[in-house]
């Protein structure tokens, strides 16, 4: 070739470059436009074939451009954010046209950066909530959870109490949330920090006045029937408002609860004498033992409300265990300062409602029906087993 000779540049690819440009421009166009509904989704269809062929650049210039369109075709959005998160996170951020299938089947098949973006959103349907909740990453749910504008519904809150276990420092957030119930709140007690249980102690106790005053007579029924119903003997035991146990004191030989706490600070907390003090204060011994040994200690102090132990028998039963009273002579300590603190904010009746929920759930740990499993996927293989409160929070607290 002479160097006279001139060369065409090559035009391969420009005819394709405008037409996706035009393509995007049309998509784009808000609906007040005269672009007629059946020629915006003819032109998504096609717009969408072209981008399987395109180079990143292009599909981030088609998602940057349809960021705020509530109008372009939801097929199209799904796939922009389905692809690289660099390229989906305008559309994640701010693109409020997606339902809850879309941004449920976009978590599914995305990276833990769309799922985190997806769980910020101002808007967040309870499926894809539920979805998070089950299979999100830790610091997913973190941001979900602390998300006001997440709609979290009572299948992802049992979930999210679920994983609280292993990341405690998600126990404060859940319980402010309003989809919290009681039963989430005192069942992650049990693994919460100190400020949190102050706080779940505070705020979901009931006092169940209104549920005694309704079935006070029953109590009488069911002694004249010499409580044979286990049934109606289990539910009852947490209305019930007496709290110490007269039996247990009358085969005793303590002539009271506050004996029982001296005899173990004098002599030492052996497993007998916990089994006894609890006993006497109406409690099955899985519940005595879970309080006793909590090491948080605020368990001691809804004990001692809620049975009517008065404010000076909690430092026996504090040194009974062999927890120290003073940091240095004269100077209390700070663990202590705040179980007694919570002993004082506490009021009897929602201090025994509490005692009464964690004696009523916990002892469920050893119900018969608590040990059935399916063989193939380990799940509880019947319907109390799957559906009952009390055998979940015996399960989560005792790791079952």
């Amino acid at each position: 070739m002479e160097p006279s000779e001139t060369v065409e540049l090559p035009t391969v690819g420009r005819a394709r470059n405008t037409l996706f440009r035009r393509l995007v421009d049309l998509v784009s166009l808000p609906s007040t436009t005269r672009l007629a509904h059946q020629d915006r989704h003819m032109v998504s269809d096609i717009l969408l074939d072209m981008l399987f062929h395109a180079e990143d650049s292009d599909r981030a210039l088609c998602a940057s451009r349809l960021a705020v369109s509530r109008d372009a075709p939801r097929r199209l959005l799904r796939y922009l954010a389905q692809c690289k998160f660099d390229i989906a996170r305008p559309l994640l951020e701010e693109n409020e046209a997606f339902d809850g299938c879309d941004l449920r089947e976009i978590a599914m098949t995305g990276s833990a950066e769309h799922r985190f973006a997806i769980a910020r959103r101002k808007v967040v349907p309870d499926c894809v909530s539920d979805y998070l909740a089950e299979f999100g990453e830790p610091h997913v749910i973190k941001e979900l959870v602390a998300n006001p504008g997440a709609v979290l519904p009572e299948q992802a809150m049992d979930k999210l109490v679920m994983r609280s276990r292993d990341e405690p420092s998600m126990c404060g957030a859940i319980i402010d949330r309003l989809e919290a119930h009681p039963s989430h709140a005192m069942t992650l007690f049990w693994w919460a920090d100190g400020p949190t249980r102050r706080k779940i102690l505070q705020r979901h106790a009931a006092d169940r006045l209104e549920v005694i005053e309704t079935c006070k007579d029953v109590f009488e029924m069911m002694a004249r029937e010499k409580w044979a119903d286990p049934v109606a003997r289990k539910a009852l035991q947490l209305i019930e408002r007496r709290q110490r146990n007269r039996a247990a004191l009358e085969k005793s030989q303590y002539d009271s609860l506050e004996s029982a706490i001296n005899a173990a600070a004098v002599d030492g907390m052996s497993a007998e004498l916990a089994e006894e003090i609890g006993y006497l204060a109406g409690l099955k011994p899985v519940t005595a033992a879970k309080i006793l040994t909590d090491p948080g200690g605020e368990g001691l102090a809804v004990l001692c409300k809620a049975t009517g132990v008065k404010r000076a028998f909690l430092p026996v039963l504090w040194a009974a265990l062999r927890r120290p009273l003073e940091l240095e002579e004269g100077v209390i300590h700070p663990q202590f300062a705040h179980v007694a603190e919570t002993y004082e904010i506490m009021t009897v009746a929602k201090a025994q409602t509490t005692l009464r929920y964690w004696n009523w759930s916990l002892s469920s740990a050893f119900s018969s029906t608590t040990l059935l499993t399916d063989e193939v996927t380990g799940e509880p293989a019947n319907e109390e087993a799957t559906f009952s409160t009390s055998q979940r929070t015996a399960r989560l607290v005792f790791g079952r």
